[in-house]
């Protein structure tokens, strides 16, 4: 299971990486919900749709450092590159932890960062 779960994300990542927001949120389940620790909290998959479609101008640039698993949960440790509607690069250092039910992506706790390194 721990090895499908780190390919499940894989897939996900690669989506986004591509610019298919729907590829990755049809790896999650309809009830997901994401916290971003002290920022704000996600709830349903229409949520996170409407997040992406705002924080993902374009697709971000992400460096997996590590991808940790153990039964249902995931943690994956990277950094994140993303780029705004004016173009201003912003660099973010994160850790997520994932839980999943039945192969899908069903809560997210995110610890992200602003690493202030610009490419």
């Amino acid at each position: 299971m721990e090895a499908t779960n780190k390919s499940i994300l894989e897939e996900g990542n690669a989506a986004i990486a591509a610019g298919n927001n729907e590829g990755f949120l049809s790896l999650c389940s309809e009830d997901t919900e994401w916290t971003f620790v002290g920022e704000q909290t996600l709830r349903g998959k229409e949520a996170v749709r409407q997040w992406m479609a705002a924080k993902y101008m374009e697709p971000p640039t992400n460096r997996v450092a590590h991808l940790i698993a153990e039964g249902e949960w995931l943690t994956v440790l990277g950094s994140l590159i993303t780029k705004d509607q004016n173009g201003q690069v912003a660099q973010y250092a994160y850790c997520d932890v994932w839980r999943f039910r039945e192969g899908k992506l069903v809560e997210l706790k995110a610890f992200v960062i602003n690493s202030e390194t610009k490419y």
